[in-house]
């Protein structure tokens, strides 16, 4: 007879929030190093123009607030956050079950495959950010290590998280 595995949910959910938001800051530091867009596409960027398409007005999407004399979108931070927490989780729940196919290379091939999947197929089908031929060099430079460099982060904050609450 087989043996399930079954799956703390409490300890998934531990792990991929400490993870996510650590990683989430990895990533917001990787992007002030190798900034994925140019100022004036960065002016609206990917969270806030999604949300602006599922009807979300500017006014909100734009909101901000200040912090050493710096104007700083929130509600992309939310966004940003809430997408990492959310991959995090998952992954940890990946990792909890041991699925070895999904986990393999300390999660970077997760996270370039995150990347492929929403920078440059789904994002550019909604019009969110342009087709991925039209996107500078730069920006898939900066995006395809930043997802293998925040997916790793990732694996290593979960796994750490998950092995400690055993």
């Amino acid at each position: 007879m087989i043996q399930v595995k079954k799956m703390n949910c409490k300890h998934v959910l531990i792990a991929g929030a400490a993870a996510g938001i650590v990683s989430g800051l990895v990533k917001l530091g990787w992007e002030n190093v190798l900034p994925p867009r140019t100022a004036e596409r960065d002016r609206v960027n990917p969270p806030q123009k999604l949300l602006q398409q599922l009807g979300v007005p500017a006014s909100l999407t734009q909101a901000t607030y200040q912090y050493s004399g710096q104007d700083l979108p929130w509600v992309s931070y939310l966004v940003h956050f809430g997408f990492s927490i959310s991959f995090a989780t998952a992954y940890a729940a990946l990792l909890e079950k041991k699925v070895k196919v999904l986990t393999i290379g300390e999660g970077i091939p997760f996270g370039l495959a995150v990347w492929v999947a929403f920078h440059l197929v789904i994002m550019p089908a909604m019009k969110t950010v342009p087709d991925a031929h039209d996107q500078p060099w730069e920006e898939h430079l900066s995006e395809g290590l930043g997802h293998a460099i925040w997916m790793w982060t990732n694996h290593e904050i979960a796994a750490k998280v998950l092995e400690q609450l055993k």
